[in-house]
């Protein structure tokens, strides 16, 4: 730990260190910018300590050679890093039955640690998404479904049907869309009884700007599934300042690589005024220091 003298992992501090169970950093791969493996692997030797879990986004993982993704994840690994999908498993449901299952064993064969299960973007039935959970808990792997607040009015079970498990009759898609925070916790529960590992909340319409952050569905979700078990998009710094500011460095964060430092900073909070340098304008750092 001679490199981070200004940094160590304690439990007293804001969290232990790898493999962390809360104040987990996610980090986004290649996805909106193209990372070389030096790029990653500067970030792993200077950061390391500090990233969790790196996320092939977006399906960008179909799109590279095999080669270099097994190589990938092999650096990942010697850093102690986890590595998950992005969107993906979507577009196997029309290859038929058996293309999940040959998806899971390919991803292990490939190093992935963690599958990632965009619940809005699979629009499959609950049934059929806990089924998923459990394939991907079988095959060995970790399973992460990302739920948005917001869902097709069809989705949403009438009064008599909103019991725990009970069996929706399907219905005709609709083209409104409605926002139930109750659902989605209803359904997230039901995915960590199935073996889930982690939820993780998709930004939009709940955090996506840090103006306008939805502090009644986060504190809902986290009241109901628990600090530990949720993740949370942060789509830019301020927003992870705010979620720092609310429940402190345990909360679990899913960042750009280019975050990465500054949500460190934030999390070991008496961090702030030696390494104000390292956040530039932070308003967050500001408040504290007038505090």
């Amino acid at each position: 730990m001679s490199a981070y003298r200004w940094k160590s992992f304690y439990e007293d501090e804001d969290r232990p260190e790898k493999p962390r169970r809360y104040g987990v950093t996610e980090m986004r791969g290649p996805h909106y910018t193209l990372l070389s493996q030096n790029v990653l692997q500067d970030i792993f030797e200077s950061m390391g300590h500090f990233v969790d879990g790196l996320k092939f986004a977006g399906g960008s993982h179909s799109l590279m050679p095999k080669t270099y993704i097994k190589e990938v994840t092999d650096m990942a690994h010697k850093h102690n890093v986890y590595v998950s999908t992005g969107e993906w498993a979507e577009h196997l449901l029309q290859k038929g039955p058996s293309s999940f299952k040959e998806y899971i064993e390919e991803c292990k064969q490939l190093g992935f640690d963690t599958i990632e299960l965009n619940v809005g973007s699979l629009g499959i039935p609950e049934e059929t998404l806990l089924r998923f959970v459990r394939l991907i808990k079988s095959g060995g792997l970790k399973a992460k479904p990302q739920f948005a607040v917001k869902f097709n009015k069809s989705d949403i079970p009438v009064a008599r049907d909103r019991a725990f498990g009970a069996y929706v009759v399907p219905v005709p898609r609709t083209s409104e869309i409605v926002e139930d925070v109750d659902l989605l916790i209803r359904r997230a529960e039901r995915c960590l009884e199935a073996g889930a590992d982690m939820i993780m909340i998709d930004a939009d319409d709940v955090c996506k700007c840090a103006d306008s952050v939805r502090a009644d569905i986060i504190a809902k979700v986290i009241g109901r599934l628990g600090l530990e078990k949720t993740m949370f998009e942060a789509s830019n710094g301020k927003t992870s300042e705010w979620f720092i500011n609310q429940y402190g460095p345990k909360v679990n964060l899913f960042v750009d690589h280019s975050q990465v430092m500054d949500l460190e900073c934030l999390r070991g909070r008496n961090l702030g005024h030696d390494h104000r340098s390292v956040l530039g304008s932070s308003y967050f750092l500001s408040n504290l220091r007038d505090a």
